[in-house]
């Protein structure tokens, strides 16, 4: 597979390979589907919100892109018997898959005991089930052709236990534990595995985030308002794919530092994250 350190001079650095990004009509899927069409990929755009998906498609055309290197797929992940189509999709408009970019998911923002035992299982079909699914969907291909590349949008949260997030941390560890695992059983096959590390990134992830209901918060975090831009965000990203970094920590807060705290002193880390945790209690209960 073609990388930056591999293309030849003149050349963009994912000039016409196939990149597919779910979860692209917002957020870090949106500012990767722009910053990968700017880098000369093809780049295929999915997710659910077909409205928005059009409108991704058009500022990416806006900024340049040649229609005839962009496709709009809608996809629900969660539509397990759609995939085989989809991948098909893709093969029939583009030849095949370089990049799987496996972006869609959704957070939480509710303390275990008000959480029912339902919104787990969404965090986990949606955040870990789904990414397995279209995985093992594009890998058949990927394996024929004896390159390709997966990545995945994990999280500091998938590092470390943050409260509020029981259930999101809980998913972000396992599609971390699943795509490093993968990683050693692939590379023999010419295949690489990304994970994704972003912290605290300005998009709508909290005010989209469930509560312990299931039902989306509609309110956005300050940190997450005070958090990196999410084209800079994508555009370190991208970065750290070309240069061939197979773990990318991405953000500018101070949470980024929990990654190094709590490998070089777990207890510290706990005792942090617990008093975290009974500030968000006491705001709470003094509303």
């Amino acid at each position: 597979m073609t990388t930056a350190a591999t293309t030849t001079p003149g050349k963009l650095p994912f000039a016409d390979q196939v990149v597919w990004i779910t979860g692209a009509s917002s957020g870090i899927g949106e500012a990767l589907a722009k910053a990968f069409a700017g880098s000369g990929a093809r780049v295929v755009l999915s997710a659910r919100n077909v409205a928005e998906l059009q409108r991704v498609h058009g500022e990416c055309l806006a900024a340049g892109a040649p229609e005839s290197k962009l496709l709009v797929l809608p996809l629900d992940v969660l539509d397990y018997d759609a995939l085989p189509a989809a991948v098909a999709a893709v093969d029939a408009a583009f030849g095949r898959i370089d990049l799987l970019v496996n972006n869609a998911g959704t957070s939480q923002r509710s303390f275990c005991l008000e959480t029912e035992l339902q919104v787990y299982r969404t965090l986990f079909e949606l955040n870990v089930i789904a990414q397995i699914a279209l995985t093992k969907a594009v890998l058949p291909g990927m394996v024929a052709r004896g390159s390709g590349h997966i990545l995945v949008t994990a999280s500091v949260a998938g590092k470390v236990g943050v409260p509020l997030r029981t259930g999101y941390c809980a998913a972000k560890h396992a599609v971390m534990g699943f795509f490093d695992a993968l990683r050693t059983e692939v590379a023999h096959l010419g295949i690489k595995v990304t994970t994704i590390v972003p912290g605290f990134i300005r998009t709508n992830i909290g005010a989209n985030a469930l509560t312990g209901s299931g039902a989306p918060t509609g309110v956005q975090d300050a940190d997450i308002e005070a958090g990196m831009d999410v084209t800079e965000c994508a555009t370190q990203m991208v970065k750290g794919i070309a240069d061939g970094v197979e773990e990318i920590a991405v953000g500018s807060g101070p949470e980024m530092g929990l990654l190094e705290l709590r490998r070089d002193d777990p207890t510290s880390t706990f005792r942090l994250l617990e008093a975290m945790a009974a500030d968000i209690r006491d705001k709470q209960q003094s509303r």
